[in-house]
């Protein structure tokens, strides 16, 4: 260990310092989309770029390239649209990020109880039923 000039001693340092994130992950699903999503948009903005420059140049490229640019901006356009619609899916099905007030664990809540309070109703009354009857071998006329 040395010191340098400004006084500050050689010691190692990690390269970076892990920081908890500012928002939270994105879903599998959602991610997956937007990944898919990126990678379409890029190559639908190249295959424009090189439609563009043949056509400048006067390639006979250039008429195969922008009607085949024409379709991908519309694939592109359907995986940006793609993510929107996985992302609300995903929201819908899953309910909204868990905290105390929220209204989607209330419901869920109310739910899970008023589907326990039917199936014990169920049961009471089944027992019921089959305590108020003799024990009988065979039926009577």
């Amino acid at each position: 260990m040395s010191i340098q000039e400004n006084g500050e001693s050689d010691t190692l340092r990690p390269l970076w310092v892990e920081e908890p994130a500012v928002r939270p992950r994105l879903p599998d699903p959602v991610r997956t989309a937007a990944v898919r999503a990126v990678l379409i948009v890029s190559l639908t903005t190249i295959q424009a770029m090189v439609a563009f420059l043949s056509t400048v140049t006067g390639s006979w490229l250039a008429f195969p390239m922008v009607v085949s640019s024409v379709a991908s901006t519309v694939v592109a356009t359907w995986s940006v649209l793609d993510v929107w619609v996985t992302r609300q899916v995903w929201n819908q099905r899953n309910g909204v990020v868990s905290v105390p007030s929220s209204t989607a664990r209330r419901l869920r809540r109310e739910r899970r109880q008023a589907r326990r309070t039917v199936r014990q109703e169920v049961r009471d009354a089944e027992r019921i039923r089959r305590r108020g009857r003799p024990n009988r071998l065979s039926p009577q006329p």
